[in-house]
């Protein structure tokens, strides 16, 4: 396993639990394990950047379906929207994540709406490990409105918007193994507690 990379920026008292925690990490990644984890929430939760500081402090792969869609599609998400519409976007966001968790194990982050659908959830809870990002709606719309690219945004109010998603997917994104609330801590802090969460969810369900 390959141990935690950040443990430099994490003050002493630290590092020691974390150690140990990660050790335990085996019982969820060990070679005879093939599940993925797979990072679930609305945009601007983190999914991308906290998965990516994740994967690299599990030593494993890191993909994020958005780029994938993007590959396969040869143009951008917000040109899908706008030259073939939502459905088009879906039905590839869907093919491209049931690719995804048929290879090895990974960290896959995974658009807003991706959990949405019911076959793909059915998909994503029967071969990976969920973690659900939680973040408030201050903190959404601040995260959101540092770039754009975001066809559903772009549709109106985007606090507004983000509200009606929280109202739409909450109720959804808790069915997620693991839920992991993110604020103004820091990435590095938020993947820590991830660790945390997915040992003692490894413990529980050995």
């Amino acid at each position: 396993m390959t141990f935690f990379r950040h443990l430099k920026k994490i003050p002493k008292s630290e590092k020691y639990r974390l150690s140990a925690t990660l050790l335990l990490m085996n019982t969820i990644l060990s070679p005879d394990s093939d599940k993925s984890i797979v990072m679930i929430g609305l945009m601007g939760a983190g999914k991308s950047s906290i998965g990516r500081r994740l994967a690299d402090a599990l030593g494993l792969e890191f993909v994020d379906t958005d780029d994938e869609i993007i590959k396969a599609a040869g143009c951008s998400i917000a040109d899908i929207f706008e030259l073939y519409g939502e459905q088009a976007f879906r039905d590839l966001e869907e093919r491209v994540i049931e690719r995804l968790l048929q290879e090895p194990r990974c960290v896959i982050a995974t658009g807003g709406g991706a959990y949405m659908h019911p076959e793909t959830r059915k998909r994503i809870d029967e071969s990976a490990v969920t973690v659900w990002l939680r973040a408030d709606l201050d903190i959404l719309v601040e995260r959101t409105g540092r770039r754009g690219g975001r066809p559903l945004l772009e549709q109106g109010n985007p606090r507004k918007i983000l509200k009606s998603l929280i109202d739409e997917r909450h109720p959804v994104y808790a069915r997620a193994n693991i839920i992991v609330d993110t604020g103004p801590d820091g990435h590095d802090i938020t993947v820590q507690r991830i660790v945390q969460a997915l040992t003692e969810f490894a413990k529980a369900s050995a």
